[in-house]
């Protein structure tokens, strides 16, 4: 069963929606029958990236609020990724357009590296400050987590790789995404937010019952306590 996964590694709440959807699937009873699908969304597809600019006046223009209202709402959700175990340090944040950073996470989907390369860009954004618009930067992340240092400097300037970044976001659209995270379970169901993990939980119980009935039968267990294959070979 397939869940995919629409985030911007440069949105707050995309990362603590991935902790508390890991937690659940940490607890969930049929996880290595679950795969997951990072896709690419960008909250702001025109930003320049303005590595001189903080975020707090960042927030505060585009919002037209001051940057004492960016300031506190910031804080505010640095005391919620607190509690989900992650460190947001907003003071060293880069302000920084996020699409070649999809590129480089497109790359790595096809090597199966697509939660390692959205784990370490979010850390790099949120915790240690690094921009992540910037070429240099994501060749080291790219090789850091695996990806070779030639694949990753053809992936940053690859038609093929922005076309699958745009196709994503398209899809989203498609499909009348709004905000992310956004969390799509077998196609059936879906989960906005960075919700609580019981609601990830609820949500994979209710669409991996459902997707199990559609599965082909590989053992039937008998009356005796024997479990037995189609072609009947019992044990």
């Amino acid at each position: 069963m397939k869940v995919e996964i629409w985030s911007d590694i440069m949105c707050p709440f995309c990362y603590i929606g991935k902790r508390k959807f890991e937690a659940a699937l940490e607890l969930f009873p049929g996880k290595e029958n679950i795969t997951v699908e990072w896709k690419s969304f960008q909250l702001n597809p025109g930003l320049k990236s303005q590595p001189g600019k903080d975020v707090y006046d960042y927030l505060a223009e585009i919002k037209g609020q001051s940057r004492e209202w960016s300031v506190a709402l910031h804080e505010q959700v640095t005391g919620t990724a607190k509690e989900a175990g992650l460190t947001y340090n907003f003071d060293k944040a880069v302000v920084a357009n996020s699409f070649d950073a999809h590129r480089l996470i497109q790359l790595a989907k096809q090597q199966q590296l697509g939660d390692a390369a959205e784990e370490r860009l979010f850390r790099a954004y949120f915790t240690e400050g690094r921009d992540v618009s910037d070429h240099n930067t994501l060749l080291e992340l790219g090789t850091e987590i695996g990806l070779e240092k030639d694949a990753v400097t053809a992936a940053l300037q690859s038609t093929d790789l922005a076309n699958a970044v745009n196709k994503d976001v398209d899809e989203a659209r498609q499909l009348g995404v709004r905000g992310v995270p956004f969390f799509v379970i077998d196609r059936k169901y879906a989960v906005s937010g960075a919700q609580p993990t019981d609601a990830f939980t609820q949500a994979l119980e209710q669409a991996y019952g459902e997707w199990k009935k559609t599965q082909p039968v590989t053992e039937l267990e008998t009356l005796s306590g024997q479990v037995c294959t189609p072609d009947g070979d019992c044990k």
